[in-house]
C-alpha cells in the first residue's frame, strides 16, 4: 500500500528526474529569453578550445567580410571592364546587395546556431565557395547581382553569425576581445584579397576568372579548418527567429539605430577610396592597394578597442569609434596627395574597425541567456543592415550628379556622427548611466 506521502515523494522524485533530463537536453521550460536561463557554468575565457574556436571564426571572416570588404577594387574593375557602360551607382548595388543581405541573412543564421549548434556553418561553406566559382564565370550585371550580391552574401550571413554566437558562448570578461580577434580575419583578409587581385590582374596573363578561382582554392582549407572547430559550448534549444521581448528593450533599439547610421556612413571609404584616389591623380594599381591599407589598420582597430572595450566598457568603445570614424570621413576630401592618402586610410581603417566587433560585442549585453546571443545579434544586425543596401548607391549617385567628393564626405560622415550619439544615449538607459564604465 503506497500512502499520500509516498506517492507525493515518487512523483517529485520523477519531476525532478524530468528536470535534470530536460536541462541536459537544453529543453528547459522558459520563455525565448527568461530572465533567470539556466546556469551552465562560467565561459571558459580562454583555453585551447576556446581559442579554436576564435580561430576557426578568425578563418571564417577573413574569407567572407575579407572579400566583402575588397568591393571598392571590383568596383574600380568593373568601371573598366564588363560593366563599363554601367552607371556608378549601378555597380555599387552590387556590393550594397551583398552587405545588406550578408547582415539581414544573420536574422536567420543566428537563431539557426540557436536551434541546432554550428552545424549549419557546414553546407554554407561549400554553396559560399560554388559562389565565387560562379562569380568568375560572370559578365552581365545581373550575373554578378545573383551571384556576389545575393547568393555570396545569404551564405556570409549563415556563416559569420553562427561564428559570433558560438565565440560568445566560449568568452564573458573577454569577449570583447574575442570579437576583435574574430573580425580581425576580414581584415587580413582584406589585406590580401587586393593585392592578390590586383597583382593577378594586372601583373599577370590570368584574367578575371582565374583570379577570382585562385582565391576561391585559397579559401577552401580555411572554411575546412572553420568547420572542424567551431563549435557550440551550450545545447541547443527550441527557439524562435523573432523575439519580441528584445525591441520593448530601449537599449535594444538604440543600439540599432546606432547602427543602421553608422552602416550608413561607414561603407564609403570601402566603396570609394579606390576611385577618389584615381580622381586625385593615383595610378589605378597603387590606388587598390589603399583599401588593403586600410584593413590592415583595421586589424589594430579590431583587436586594441576590443581589449580596452572589457576594460573600459563596450558600449563607451563603440561610441566613440562611430564619432571619431564620421570626423574622419568628414575629412576625406582634404586627403589630396599620395601620402595623405595613406594616411587618411590608415587612420579610417582603425576607427571604424571597432564598429562591426563593438556593435556585436554591445549586442552580447541585451539578453540574460546566453544561448540567445544569436539571435539578438541576428535580429539587431538585419534591421541595421538596410544602411548598408542605401548607402553605396547613394554615395554613387552623388558622385555621379556632383562628380566630385565632397557631398559624399559630408553625407557620410554626418551619418556615422548621428550613429555615435546614439549610441551614447543608448548609455542613459543603462543603470550606471551615460557617464559610467559599460
Amino acid at each position: 500500500m503506497v500512502t499520500a506521502g509516498t506517492e507525493y515523494e515518487v512523483s517529485h522524485e520523477g519531476e525532478e528526474q524530468k528536470s535534470i533530463i530536460a536541462a541536459e537536453l537544453g529543453e528547459e521550460k522558459t520563455s525565448p529569453d527568461s530572465p533567470n536561463p539556466p546556469d551552465f557554468g562560467e565561459a571558459p575565457d580562454g583555453g585551447l578550445r576556446a581559442w579554436l574556436v576564435a580561430a576557426g571564426g578568425a578563418c571564417i571572416f577573413f574569407s567572407c567580410l575579407g572579400f566583402a570588404n575588397s568591393f571598392g577594387v571590383f568596383q574600380e574593375y568593373y568601371m573598366v571592364h564588363q560593366l563599363r557602360h554601367e552607371s556608378r551607382d549601378k555597380i555599387a548595388w552590387i556590393g550594397s546587395l551583398s552587405a545588406f543581405v550578408q547582415f539581414a541573412a544573420g536574422a536567420i543564421g543566428g537563431p539557426l546556431f540557436d536551434r541546432f549548434g554550428a552545424w549549419i556553418i557546414r553546407p554554407a561553406a561549400v554553396i559560399y565557395v560554388f559562389a565565387m566559382m560562379m562569380t568568375s564565370l560572370c559578365s552581365e550585371y545581373w550575373q554578378f547581382m545573383l551571384t556576389q550580391g545575393v547568393l555570396m552574401g545569404v551564405t556570409m550571413g549563415f556563416l559569420q553569425f553562427p561564428a559570433f554566437a558560438a565565440v560568445s558562448q566560449y568568452f564573458d570578461k573577454n569577449r570583447a576581445a574575442a570579437f576583435g580577434v574574430v573580425v580581425s580575419g576580414s581584415s587580413i583578409g582584406g589585406v590580401v584579397f587586393p593585392i592578390a587581385f590586383s597583382k593577378m590582374l594586372n601583373d599577370s596573363s590570368l584574367g578575371f576568372g582565374w583570379s577570382v578561382r585562385i582565391m576561391a582554392f585559397v579559401i577552401i582549407p580555411l572554411m575546412a579548418f572553420s568547420c572542424a572547430v567551431v563549435k557550440a559550448r551550450l545545447p541547443p534549444r527550441p527557439t524562435t527567429f523573432f523575439i519580441g521581448a528584445a525591441f520593448k528593450d530601449a537599449r535594444y533599439i538604440f543600439l540599432i539605430a546606432s547602427l543602421f547610421f553608422m552602416f550608413l556612413g561607414m561603407f564609403t571609404p570601402l566603396f570609394f577610396i579606390p576611385s577618389y584616389a584615381v580622381t586625385r591623380g593615383m595610378d589605378a594599381t597603387l590606388a587598390s592597394y589603399l583599401l588593403a591599407i586600410t584593413n590592415a589598420a583595421s586589424t589594430f582597430g579590431r583587436i586594441i578597442p576590443g581589449v580596452l572595450a572589457d576594460k573600459y566598457g563596450r558600449l563607451n568603445m563603440f561610441t566613440l569609434g562611430g564619432i571619431i570614424t564620421g570626423i574622419i570621413i568628414l575629412c576625406m576630401n582634404k586627403a589630396e596627395t599620395t601620402a595623405a592618402l595613406v594616411v587618411y586610410s590608415i587612420a579610417f581603417g582603425f576607427t571604424s574597425g571597432t564598429i562591426i566587433s563593438g556593435a556585436s560585442a554591445a549586442f552580447s549585453l541585451c539578453t540574460p541567456d546566453p544561448r540567445n546571443v544569436g539571435t539578438y545579434m541576428g535580429m539587431g544586425m538585419a534591421v541595421g543592415s538596410l544602411a548598408a543596401l542605401i548607402g553605396p548607391p547613394v554615395n554613387g549617385a552623388l558622385v555621379d550628379k556632383y562628380e566630385e567628393f565632397l557631398q559624399v564626405s559630408i553625407f557620410s560622415g554626418v551619418m556615422c556622427l548621428v550613429g555615435g550619439f546614439t549610441a551614447l544615449v543608448s548609455k542613459t538607459t543603462t543603470p550606471q548611466g551615460i557617464l559610467g564604465r559599460i
